[in-house]
């Protein structure tokens, strides 16, 4: 198991408007690899401020080229979006780049506002998923494409780069679909679970049973499904904070719950979320999400752990635009406080993962 840092680029209330947002990616992956950190991911989203990160492979290759060690890669590149010749060819471009360092991640997208822009039907986002992803595997394990389908077709097509990683990088998926758990199988894709945007350990546990069913009616054996997993995360000890870092939770759960309409309350870009219906009160959204102390983040993650053994564990620590000085004094006090703790009682470090870190950089102070 290895642990990575989950970069949404959120913008809410960024004292630097959006350079600030880009900037806080930047220092909160270089932290990260600092830190010792195996992985920063970045997601993909359109048109609204919920997230500025348009393109995860272009953020993945800028801080390729600032970071030494640290794994980086799109979660998820919404493939039902994308050219897949196009995305395939990005990929392999990202693993050379950042000499063997890209992660895949894949999905097939939720936010119907999304899909109306670029012209996809969302109802028929995982035929065409299914199908760009036999184009996108042609591309990037032997080298060239010939493809007849209902969404794409594709000629004899021979592709000039390949990733530097065989057959391909590491793969993840966010879509629990049995037909793409069943496609996907085979390369050894992993399902990413999260407990929602309420974030608590009963919706992780869930997603994780919908994927086994999922897994289970393909005709798979659900004690062969690995697990890679998401949290949202804040260490701090003052009760003060943890309610802040619980309020930002909250409006980001608003944002994914007000995403999932297909009207959306926009003034321009910007995105207006209106309370969940039954929402929880701040106290909840803090102890759903693992928000307090050193030792009660510990406690939980090892529940996790326990509970789901993931093959990955990411991170997400900027939730809600969080200040960056904020969410990267939390980061460092996960690697630095809290894995140790972990790691005493699921396993040396060598097996979860975390590399050791380097002092913390002036910046991050």
């Amino acid at each position: 198991m290895d642990f990575g840092l989950f970069n949404l680029m959120m913008h809410r209330d960024n004292p630097r408007g959006i350079p600030g947002v880009v900037d806080d990616a930047r220092s909160m992956v270089e932290t990260a690899d600092a830190a010792g950190f195996g992985v920063a991911w970045f997601a993909e989203h359109h048109f609204t401020n919920y997230s500025l990160s348009v393109s995860p492979l272009m953020m993945a290759s800028h801080l390729a080229g600032v970071t030494k060690r640290i794994k980086v890669g799109p979660c998820v590149v919404v493939l039902p979006l994308h050219n897949p010749l196009r995305a395939a060819q990005e990929i392999a471009l990202l693993d050379q780049q950042s000499g063997g360092r890209a992660m895949l991640g894949l999905g097939s997208g939720y936010q119907a506002y999304e899909f109306d822009r670029f012209g996809t039907p969302i109802a028929h986002k995982t035929e065409v998923f299914l199908e760009y992803w036999d184009v996108m595997r042609q591309a990037l394990v032997d080298g060239q494409v010939s493809y007849e389908g209902r969404h794409i077709s594709v000629p004899e097509t021979v592709v000039a780069i390949r990733p530097v990683q065989q057959p391909m990088p590491p793969l993840f998926l966010t879509s629990l679909h049995p037909a793409v758990l069943a496609r996907f199988a085979a390369d050894g894709a992993v399902p990413f679970v999260s407990g929602g945007a309420k974030g608590n350990t009963a919706g992780r546990v869930a997603s994780r049973d919908a994927a086994l069913k999922s897994w289970a009616a393909c005709g798979l054996d659900p004690a062969t499904m690995p697990v890679a997993l998401m949290n949202y995360i804040c260490v701090t000890d003052s009760a003060s904070e943890a309610l802040e870092a619980a309020e930002r939770g909250r409006y980001y759960a608003r944002m994914v719950h007000a995403l999932r309409a297909p009207v959306l309350d926009l003034a321009g870009s910007v995105l207006h979320p209106a309370p969940i219906p039954d929402e929880p009160s701040l106290e909840e959204f803090r102890d759903n999400f693992i928000i307090g102390d050193v030792h009660h983040v510990a406690e939980r993650v090892i529940q996790d752990i326990r509970l789901l053994d993931p093959v990955h564990y990411t991170c997400f620590f900027q939730f809600g635009d969080m200040p960056v000085g904020r969410a990267r004094r939390s980061l460092e006090r996960f690697a630095a406080e809290v894995i140790p703790l972990v790691a005493r009682e699921v396993g040396p470090l060598d097996r979860i993962g975390l590399r050791p870190p380097r002092e913390p950089s002036a910046s991050a102070a």
